[in-house]
């Protein structure tokens, strides 16, 4: 009887233990976190999964207003516009020059700062300062160097492109992949450097040995080595892309010329707030973190494989 008890009273403590793992006092330190998150992420975006099946829009405060539902009608509205389909393949353009660039960059250059003896640090601060300095400021240095009489047409002279750089429907939203490299670079160096220091110096000592190139080395040792950060950085890069809004909006006047540098959550921003359709916003947004999910599982997958 006593063993029964006991095993009895074992019973709801292996319960409770698995509910609240062995030590319960971390649920508790990760509680604040975990209500920050529901707060500020799964709330919003639960509410926004509801709105974009509803005929929603913005009312006074305390008014009550029927806001029936619509089922996948503000969908169809958003997937036969003109203008939101051209918002999604902006961002597919800028994402496919933005992220390899992004990522190409930084491994070269954390591979070349690693090796640095003199001055590393002035030269860690320096590719970090842009990434840290608010973005209004630093569009006003590229509106300087792309404007039509801007730095670079001076430089290129009868060479530079006409329309200009950010007033051509060609080259705008790859002026802008190019800037948002540039700004972000310095976050993504620091996460490569992160993973060189894991790298063992035996590998390249061996493939030294062995006659390999210093080519050869970077391919063979630092690539795979550092294959997780890449994973995290082509992610990080994905998600940051597919979040673009202040670029456009500050380098080309809000997505133009044409709406050729508009982007999804520009878009939205026109359609929720200037435009007062929140529901549609909502419905571009819930397809735009669908998207963005997909592709991030997908480069996760090709570049996490052995």
């Amino acid at each position: 009887m006593a063993g029964g008890d006991g095993a009895g009273r074992r019973a709801p403590r292996g319960r409770v233990a698995a509910v609240l793992g062995r030590h319960p006092v971390g649920l508790l330190l990760a509680a604040p976190y975990a209500v920050f998150v529901a707060a500020v992420f799964a709330y919003p975006l639960g509410f926004a999964v509801w709105m974009s099946f509803h005929d929603y829009f913005f009312a006074a405060p305390g008014a009550v207003v029927d806001r029936p539902f619509v089922g996948l009608d503000n969908y169809r509205a958003v997937l036969t516009d003109p203008q939101v389909r051209q918002a999604f393949g902006n961002i597919g353009v800028f994402l496919v020059i933005n992220v390899p660039l992004t990522a190409g960059l930084a491994l070269l250059l954390a591979v070349a700062l690693n090796k640095v003896v003199r001055a590393r640090a002035f030269l860690r601060v320096a590719f970090y300062v842009p990434y840290v300095t608010a973005s209004v400021a630093v569009v006003g240095v590229w509106l300087f160097l792309f404007n039509t009489d801007g730095l670079v047409n001076r430089v290129l002279g009868p060479l530079a492109p006409d329309p200009s750089w950010l007033v051509n429907e060609g080259l705008a939203m790859p002026v802008i992949a190019v800037f948002v490299a540039w700004k972000q670079l310095g976050f993504f160096i620091l996460l490569y450097l992160a993973a060189l220091q894991n790298v063992p110096k035996e590998l390249y000592e061996s493939a030294a040995v062995d006659g390999a190139s210093a080519w050869a080395r970077f391919r063979s040792v630092t690539v795979p080595a550092v294959r997780p950060a890449t994973a995290l950085v082509v992610i990080l890069a994905t998600i940051t892309g597919a979040n673009l809004f202040t670029e456009p909006y500050l380098l080309t006047g809000g997505g133009g010329p044409n709406g050729s540098s508009a982007s999804p959550v520009l878009v939205m921003y026109q359609r929720g707030i200037q435009q007062g359709q929140p529901d549609v916003a909502a419905a571009i947004g819930v397809l735009l973190v669908i998207g963005v999910l997909v592709v991030s599982a997908i480069n996760r997958r090709l570049l996490e494989r052995d």
